[in-house]
């Protein structure tokens, strides 16, 4: 990955500082400096997540308590064990995916410096402008997640045949944070994926009518990903995250044509509408 010399690149605009051509051996040591920082970073998110295990437990927790309360039984909220490993398992496996999202702002920057050395000024804010917009929507799916759970459980678990002796609803631990970090995930990315549109039109590559013609084709794709995350018979759940998502769909679209008006204005003999 070689770095531009300052002054090379595009007329009017300086290629970050200290920024040089790099031999196999300096990409090399390039690479495990930034691994270095990144893995660092990892583990101290690791160990001070580790502290906080109790507080995100009870935070995963929080769906099935609330619907708990809701039908007024507290043994809905217990969840089983079925290995004696079990516990300190799922606190690692807390820990390790809390600490790889809390120091996800500092393996980013690490492996995105390392892709494009070579930035411009205007492409390093254009960067900066993206990790600052992607991390409150990743957070923002995160917690609209959390919030719709309640209502899935709810959906789900009135298929219980309440009504057969001998037959009781039991949540093992694995299976149901599997089930909460999957659907936290799928959500957190769903919401980041207007980022990536924009990404795609400040790059040239799509024009914002483009995507605003696609927007039926969108809006199936966001009915598709809301009953991906929801269960099946829940059509609530299904139609508020689609409708999130295609409100952030249409919100990048305006930031797209805006951004191709400007273009049109400030070259408007380069600029071929897409017709």
């Amino acid at each position: 990955m070689a770095g531009s010399l300052p002054g090379e690149g595009v007329p009017g605009e300086r290629v970050l500082p200290n920024e040089r051509k790099m031999t196999l051996a300096g990409h090399l040591r390039e690479l495990r400096r930034r691994l270095t920082i990144a893995a660092i970073a990892l583990v101290v998110s690791m160990i001070i997540s580790a502290f906080l295990t109790d507080w995100i437990i009870e935070w995963l927790t929080y769906p099935i308590t609330a619907f708990a309360e809701k039908i007024g039984d507290d043994s809905f909220t217990k969840l089983t064990f079925t290995t004696v490993t079990g516990p300190f398992d799922m606190r690692f496996r807390i820990a390790m995916i809390a600490g790889l999202v809390l120091s996800s702002p500092m393996w980013l920057w690490q492996v995105w410096r390392f892709i494009t050395p070579g930035l411009t000024r205007r492409e390093f804010w254009y960067a900066m402008g993206f990790m600052c917009a992607a991390i409150p929507l990743f957070v923002g799916g995160v917690v609209v997640a959390i919030m719709l759970l309640p209502n899935v459980i709810m959906v789900m678990s009135s298929f219980f045949p309440s009504d057969i002796q001998n037959v009781g609803q039991l949540f093992t631990a694995t299976e149901y944070y599997n089930f909460v970090f999957r659907m936290l995930v799928f959500c957190g990315i769903g919401f980041v994926t207007p980022v990536f549109v924009v990404a795609l039109n400040l790059a040239g590559i799509v024009r914002g009518k483009s995507i605003l013609k696609a927007w039926r084709w969108v809006l199936i794709a966001c009915l598709v990903f809301g009953m991906m995350v929801s269960s099946p018979a829940d059509i609530i759940t299904m139609i508020v995250m689609a409708s999130i998502l295609f409100v952030l769909y249409m919100a990048a679209t305006v930031f797209a044509l805006i951004v191709d008006a400007r273009r049109k204005k400030a070259n408007p003999e380069v600029f071929v509408d897409v017709e």
